[in-house]
């Protein structure tokens, strides 16, 4: 006498034949199999061996369908006999609409932040699209496409690194290996700092001589690799002047303003030059 035996498991569901067609919405993705048979040859069958189907060959328009689950043995399963297949459900309802397929721009994800100090100035993909397919009613609403997240947290180099393309929507297949090479370019950020209205001195002026500026103050930019420097530098009373050494008589002259100097700082003087009118002096 034969002792007969109940096995369940759960196994994808295979659309077969949709050709110009593709779901349009959620569907169940798994099938729960019951396989009776007896013992000891029911659990030789591998869940592979019971390929769960449904076969969409006469649908060629968009529309809901409810269409039966079919199942075939294959491999251990072949042999087994007797043995009493069941599946639920026994069938599933298919939103269907027409397959395309369409190039989408990419956007990346970033966590952290870089060093302090550097920041990352710019980054590019490498390819800058991938090429999606899916039903037309979803596929009107992709535009982009997220990377996996990227994290800067303590970079202070420029980087290249390879990161997946995230596809949230089942019903949505990309093609390709779904991958792209995205490039940071992180640079140092140089303190700078303006100060205006600083006193433009006036040097080497010869005795009998006197002199105007026509603008008696100017701006200075500065730049340095250090941020506490730069905040705490202060112009002296001469720190931008002019040389008057050079003129011996009365006239109009246009002279370059001379800025003074300070150690780990770059300086940028406006206007560059300046004019001033030389007379004698009324002794």
């Amino acid at each position: 006498m034969s002792i007969l035996e109940t096995r369940f498991f759960s196994t994808p569901i295979i659309l077969e034949s949709l050709n110009a067609m593709m779901p349009s919405s959620p569907y169940p993705r798994m099938i729960k199999v019951s396989l009776k048979g007896e013992a000891n040859s029911l659990y030789s069958i591998l869940e592979d061996d019971i390929e769960i189907y449904v076969d969409m060959k006469e649908f060629d328009s968009p529309g809901t369908y409810k269409i039966p689950v079919q199942w075939r043995k294959k491999g251990a399963a072949l042999s087994v006999e007797p043995l009493q297949v069941t599946v639920d459900p026994m069938e599933i309802t298919l939103s269907l609409d027409h397959k395309t397929s369409k190039f989408v721009s990419l956007a990346a994800s970033f966590t952290g932040q870089v060093e302090s100090g550097y920041n990352m100035t710019s980054y590019s993909f490498n390819p800058n699209q991938v090429i999606v397919e899916g039903p037309v009613s979803l596929m009107e609403n992709i535009s982009e496409l997220s990377t996996e997240s990227v994290d800067l947290a303590g970079r202070r180099n420029s980087f290249s690194v390879t990161v997946s393309v995230l596809n949230q929507d089942p019903l949505v297949v990309i093609r390709g290996e779904g991958t792209t090479e995205l490039s940071g370019t992180i640079s140092q950020i140089i303190p700078v700092r303006n100060i205006t209205n600083v006193p433009i001195a006036l040097t080497g002026i010869h005795d009998g001589l006197t002199g105007e500026l026509e603008i008696k103050a100017g701006s200075i930019h500065l730049e340095g690799d250090n941020r506490d420097a730069v905040d705490r530098f202060e112009p002296a009373p001469d720190f931008l002047s002019i040389d008057c050494s050079g003129i011996s008589e009365p006239g109009i002259y246009i002279l370059q303003i001379i800025a003074g100097t300070a150690e780990g700082i770059r300086f940028r003087v406006e206007p560059q030059e300046v004019k001033i009118q030389i007379d004698f002096t009324g002794d």
